[in-house]
């Protein structure tokens, strides 16, 4: 048995601590077959431009409201025009790593990370933590897609890429 007071602080909820969420925020812009559009503008039944197939078909889009670290990456620290501009994106959203960094930090020729795992202090850096809604694209299996210049996983439960080894 637990007394009333565990978990909590001064009487309230004690704060959890931010999980690392993986989805796309409000207005990220997404690669599809009728040009860039937000993430927010996005219905089922929409042809989405992917790295792996070429083209998939929206199934489902889920939205949520999320209390999340964010990630903040310069414009180009990622390669050239990777990403196109600067953008903030949750600690947790995979991105699909192909140059120097898969190989130094995964031994690996490509890798699917969360953003938080890219951190570098000075061209990565973590932001506040906010409270953001969340859009989650869903399609028939896992896809990498276009999002703000870079190449990022479709879903949070599915990846469409091994994910690289504990280091």
């Amino acid at each position: 048995m637990k007394p009333k007071t565990v978990g909590r602080d001064n009487g309230k909820p004690a704060a959890q601590s931010p999980k690392e969420i993986n989805g796309l925020m409000a207005d990220s812009i997404v690669m599809t077959m009728q040009g860039e559009k937000q993430v927010q503008d996005i219905c089922p039944g929409e042809r989405i431009i992917t790295r792996d197939s070429g083209m998939a078909v929206v199934k489902s889009v889920r939205s949520h409201t999320a209390h999340m670290r964010s990630v903040h990456i310069k414009a180009g620290s990622l390669g050239h025009t990777r990403p196109e501009r600067d953008v903030t994106l949750s600690a947790g959203q995979n991105i699909l790593i192909r140059d120097w960094r898969a190989q130094a930090l995964f031994g690996v020729s490509r890798a699917l990370v969360p953003a938080s795992r890219l951190v570098d202090g000075e061209f990565v850096t973590f932001g506040d933590t906010i409270t953001t809604t969340l859009y989650e694209l869903s399609f028939d299996r896992p896809h990498v897609l276009y999002v703000d210049g870079l190449e990022v996983a479709s879903n949070a439960s599915e990846t469409a890429i091994a994910k690289p080894k504990a280091a």
